[in-house]
């Protein structure tokens, strides 16, 4: 009986320590595609450069004070160089300020900005074009029939454009103090509501409340650089 029992707890060191050999041969082939990340204190890898120097993967970017202006990070995605998806503005101090979204690398649907005190103070609607492409197609709504849409060819700039409602806020009553509409690129039309001196409790936005709720607590995560070289 002890025997078997030896040969048993020997088996599984044995699968053990195949098992580690394997997970360590599995990430150093990993961190070798790249030609340098960030690690984190957790493991996990940042900031990755493939070996055409192209971004992939979670990235934090940091910028700089510069000319006055406050300096701030922005952390989201990168699909071939492109931003893509969701990415989150923040200040220095770690305050949520923004949070944009990307397609082919370029803004696209509503982006939503904040005060440091969480307040939206502004909503851009933008519609990313495919850079791959000499012409894009848009869909937007017929002006003379109601829920009706018609299909636009547009060529491609090389940009994002302006299109759809962009609301500017009264971070202190939560009021639209204005609103632009922008059919591809150009503004149609511009609309002042009334402004008033009153202050009233503004709710935060979901995204804030969300967010600070998440990271209730929570250290920033810190990062190592890391190179494989090439």
């Amino acid at each position: 009986m002890k025997i078997k029992l030896f040969i048993t707890i020997t088996n599984l060191l044995k699968m053990r320590s195949i098992l580690l050999v394997f997970l360590l041969v599995f990430s150093l082939s990993s961190f070798a595609q790249w030609k340098s990340y960030k690690l984190t204190s957790s493991g996990d890898t940042l900031n990755r450069v493939d070996k055409i120097n192209r971004k992939w993967g979670p990235w934090k970017l940091h910028y700089d004070q510069v000319r006055g202006e406050p300096g701030y990070e922005e952390e989201g995605w990168f699909e071939k160089d492109r931003k893509e998806g969701e990415w989150r503005l923040f200040t220095l101090m770690g305050d949520l300020v923004g949070i944009e979204y990307y397609k082919w690398g370029l803004k696209d649907s509503i982006c939503r900005y904040f005060t440091k005190d969480g307040a939206l103070r502004l909503e851009q609607s933008w519609r990313a074009l495919n850079p791959d492409k000499e012409y894009d197609t848009l869909e937007i709504e017929d002006p003379d029939k109601f829920n009706t849409y018609r299909t636009v060819v547009v060529k491609n700039e090389g940009a994002a454009i302006k299109h759809g409602i962009w609301k500017y806020y009264d971070p202190q009553t939560g009021r639209v103090i204005r609103s632009e509409l922008y059919t591809l690129g150009k503004l149609e039309e511009e609309a002042k509501a009334p402004v008033t001196t009153e202050k009233k409790p503004v709710a935060k936005p979901k995204e804030v409340i969300e967010f600070e709720k998440k990271n209730s607590g929570k250290k920033r995560v810190r990062y190592k650089d890391g190179s494989t070289g090439g």
